[in-house]
């Protein structure tokens, strides 16, 4: 039987790869000329930069997509430990650097509020209580049915899941700068961490138990190792193809048909496209049930970002892998982005560095930089053909006043990604950097269900599908398709 997988997204390679194991033929289509979709790799005079997704952590999502071919991750990709995982810098040009021991992470927490120590170690414990059930319990569990969600309920309240990310970590930490610096990790899924769900909490421990790393060479040596992986299982792989529908007939999934006309028979279809644009675009409005138009009705999207990518001629190695470069404002700025569609004079930056751990990223004396700044997804009014150079010009300027003296001076090969190019490139609705946003009433069985209500097999992964955006979530999207679609135990007769 022959499994299309529309989009070569981490969700789409990871569920691939999982069909193939299951006896199907695939054909992985992407509109993109390399596989990955945002996990671009861009490459200007020497300078590499991963377009995407930089923090690696959950590695052990990887190491089951080899292993389900006998094979091992280590001896493809090289993962290096990060230490520490972020050093967030504060307005006032203070420091904290986050990660190594347990030890080490109280260290730092006593060089701002000693009394927060304790609470960490409260919410480290609060955050395996989240993760154990969260993750290891549901993240893998399909909820297009409403009891799954039912059965749930008692436990979401424990956990008191109704609570934003923010209200969590104020139980515990008192100092406005912790405060900061432990609520921040819903950004990094696209969630304003005053409207995001606490269930977002189980990053803590996440980060704790399994570390964060970089792979050598990058996100995409990552993707060059599963491409591998998927030509050894004879995965067919079509790129620079843009899938404009999904015929129907008699209520099940056909065929694709691609922007050039032609046509690609599928018995069954994953689509690793936005939901937002599966259901808008891709399928007649007839196809799309009650359940689903209401869903896009009431959406609430995550931000938008504007990513900067630059080298530079001189290194900077006070500079730390990742870093989380804070303005004075936190919550009236997060306002701004979120709730009322403004772009501020201020920001806050996420800043990677990979040259700090590979200096295969940059010609020999020099370093490379990604600079994300969350922006306004394209439901506010902006004309980023203004904006954009703007932007640029301020953060650079922020950033050569602060952690990269002489900046203005020693900048090269500099451009950057506005929510336009997320539209234009990812085709992602509204220009959204990951998709719908982590909000409770977007979450589990509110989400885009992995399985389409009404069209027989077609099934769906990524950012916005269950259980939500970031790597490990979307690599967890495709172990919930696995769940549903039957195994033709042909495997060894595949080939």
């Amino acid at each position: 039987m022959h499994a299309v997988v529309i989009g070569a997204g981490f969700g789409g390679i990871a569920a691939a790869l999982r069909l193939s194991a299951k006896g199907y033929q695939v054909t992985i289509v992407d509109r993109s000329a390399s596989l990955g979709g945002r996990a671009q790799v861009f490459e200007r005079n020497g300078f590499l930069h991963d377009a995407g997704p930089t923090v690696i952590t959950a590695p052990f999502l990887f190491e089951e997509l080899f292993a389900l071919f006998d094979e091992k991750l280590s001896d493809h990709i090289c993962l290096v430990p990060l230490k520490p995982w972020y050093r967030f810098y504060f307005a006032d040009k203070t420091t904290f650097d986050y990660g190594g021991t347990l030890a080490e992470t109280l260290a730092e927490i006593a060089k701002i509020a000693p009394k927060d120590q304790v609470g960490y170690v409260k919410l480290l414990a609060h955050s395996k209580r989240i993760f154990d059930i969260a993750f290891t319990q549901l993240s893998a569990v399909p909820f297009h049915r409403f009891s799954t969600m039912l059965g749930l309920i008692p436990k979401l309240v424990v956990l008191k899941s109704y609570q934003t990310v923010w209200q969590m970590v104020c139980r515990y930490l008192s100092h406005p700068k912790l405060r900061q610096a432990f609520s921040i990790q819903p950004l990094l899924v696209g969630g304003n961490p005053f409207h995001t769900t606490s269930i977002y909490g189980l990053i803590h421990y996440l980060e704790r138990t399994y570390g964060v790393f970089f792979a050598i060479g990058g996100t995409g040596a990552i993707v060059k190792s599963l491409a591998g992986l998927m030509l050894r299982q004879g995965v067919n792989i079509e790129l620079n193809a843009t899938v404009s529908k999904i015929t129907v007939v008699d209520g099940e999934a056909k065929n694709i048909v691609l922007a050039d006309g032609r046509v690609i028979h599928a018995d069954l279809i994953v689509s690793n496209a936005d939901p937002a644009h599966l259901y808008e675009n891709m399928l007649d409005t007839k196809q799309v049930d009650t359940q689903n138009k209401l869903k896009l009705k009431l959406a609430h999207y995550s931000m938008g970002l504007f990513v900067l990518y630059f080298g530079t001629t001189k290194t900077y190695p006070e500079v730390a892998h990742h870093t989380i470069w804070l303005g004075e404002r936190y919550e009236e700025l997060l306002g701004d982005i979120f709730n009322r569609q403004k772009l501020s004079k201020d920001f806050s930056l996420y800043i990677h560095r990979p040259t700090a751990t590979d200096k295969n990223f940059a010609p020999e004396g020099c370093d490379s930089f990604y600079v994300l700044c969350p922006v306004p997804n394209l439901k506010a009014d902006l004309d980023w053909s203004v904006e954009g150079p703007l932007l640029k010009e301020r953060i650079i300027a922020a950033l050569d006043k602060s952690i990269l003296p002489d900046l203005e001076q020693c900048i090269v090969e500099d451009f950057y990604m506005t929510p336009e190019h997320f539209k234009s490139d990812y085709l992602s609705a509204h220009g959204a950097g990951f998709s719908i946003a982590p909000l409770f009433r977007q979450s589990a069985w509110f989400r885009f269900h992995n399985k389409s209500k009404n069209i027989k097999n077609l099934y769906l992964v990524g950012a916005g599908t269950h259980p939500g955006a970031g790597l490990p979530g979307v690599l967890c999207s495709a172990k919930v398709i696995d769940s549903l679609i039957p195994s033709l135990n042909i495997k060894c007769a595949k080939n």
